[in-house]
């Protein structure tokens, strides 16, 4: 298969641990071609095909010098065999602009994972609201005063940006209220912009657990990510520790659940993050914990992705 990858600029991967990486070497393992790109080399002229200004690149096997890569070309998104968008957030105008254009390429006959639709219609916090079941007490909202009386009513409080990533933006405000009123400008700007409002959940301190669902099947393996010092946040990206462990039958059964919805609709890779028993984030963009998982267990994470990419695209 000729693979696209669309992504941030390689040239910044941590191939110790980035997951787009270790699908790269899996792919090109098989045998695959692999040709990566930036959102921004997107392009579509009225009357013409969706294309992108691609550059091929081939693995070294090393995780420093790691590929190298031929000189770029414009081609259409449809003369790939699969178009992987792996940008991470944020999930901006320029982000849905970008899903806009691979929709357009579907229509074309290119074959997009996630789906674009998938994408924009599943925001990675609002994702959650449509499974009760498996949520903590969870507010939406631009209204300062509706955060106060969440807070009111609930004493310990998470807010978050719904845009963020990595744990960027997330603040927590205990009974006393210490700072809520400060903080709720910050994160809604007067009213402007909506803030996520969760209830405090005590089980963070064993972990915020990444559980990964491919193809609608939750991997075998999560990645506890557990916060360190006085931190709140387990994000690996906010200093967290990550430690893999067995899914518990609470997680899988929470994971096929959603899997068996979610992937119907074009999600072919998607991560769940529990806190206890609660989904808190369902992430499409650009899951990962791929490599930490790997390593700690063997539990062969990329090769399971390929595996059900190889078969998504032949089912098409």
């Amino acid at each position: 298969m000729q693979l696209l990858f669309i992504a941030d600029p390689i040239e910044s991967f941590k191939t110790y641990k980035d997951s787009t990486y270790t699908m790269m070497r899996e792919a090109a393992r098989r045998g695959h071609p692999l040709a990566v790109c930036e959102p921004r080399h997107l392009g579509w002229q009225s009357g013409q095909l969706v294309t992108a200004r691609v550059r091929p690149i081939q693995l070294t096997g090393r995780e420093d010098d790691w590929f190298t890569e031929e000189a770029p070309r414009e081609l259409p998104l449809k003369d790939f065999d699969a178009v992987l968008m792996r940008k991470d957030p944020p999930f901006d105008a320029e982000y849905i602009y970008a899903t806009h254009l691979l929709e357009q390429a579907e229509r074309e006959g290119a074959r997009v994972f996630n789906k674009p639709a998938a994408l924009r219609e599943h925001p990675e916090k609002l994702a959650v609201m449509e499974w009760p079941q498996f949520v903590g007490p969870t507010l939406v909202t631009r209204e300062a005063a509706a955060i106060r009386a969440f807070h009111a009513q609930h004493q310990d409080i998470i807010l978050k940006p719904l845009d963020g990533m990595g744990g960027m933006g997330i603040f927590r405000v205990k009974a006393d209220g210490l700072n809520l009123g400060s903080i709720i400008e910050t994160l809604n700007q007067g009213g402007a912009i909506s803030v996520m409002v969760q209830k405090f959940l005590p089980e963070i301190s064993a972990g915020d657990k990444r559980v990964l669902i491919i193809g609608g099947e939750p991997v075998p393996y999560c990645l506890a990510r557990i916060p360190q010092g006085n931190e709140v946040r387990g994000n690996l990206a906010a200093g967290g520790k990550g430690v893999a462990q067995p899914l518990t039958d609470t997680d899988r059964a929470t994971a096929s659940a959603i899997g068996k919805v979610l992937a119907p609709r074009g999600l072919l890779l998607i991560g769940l993050d529990i806190i206890g028993t609660h989904v808190t984030e369902i992430n499409v963009t650009s899951p990962t914990c791929f490599r930490e998982i790997l390593d700690q267990t063997g539990c062969d994470v990329p090769k399971l992705f390929i595996d059900a990419l190889e078969r998504a695209v032949q089912a098409r």
